[in-house]
């Protein structure tokens, strides 16, 4: 797959941006954009692990199929 760690540290990276992001805004007082900011993160991870798989189920059918 040719992945390797560069996946992990991705995750981690926006993890630790949203993390941070998340308690600056909280302690300015804006908790209702700090949820809205994990949230997206959220759905940016989901996307990258959702085409993650995508590929690996491609990897699977060329495998199994011969194609």
């Amino acid at each position: 797959m040719g992945y390797d760690v560069n996946a992990i540290f991705q995750i981690a990276g926006i993890g630790i941006i949203v993390a941070m992001l998340h308690t600056v805004l909280e302690q300015a007082g804006r908790k209702d954009i700090a949820q809205w900011v994990t949230l997206i993160g959220f759905i940016v991870v989901l996307f990258m692990v959702a085409n993650w798989i995508h590929d690996l189920f491609e990897k699977i059918k060329t495998v199994f199929l011969f194609q």
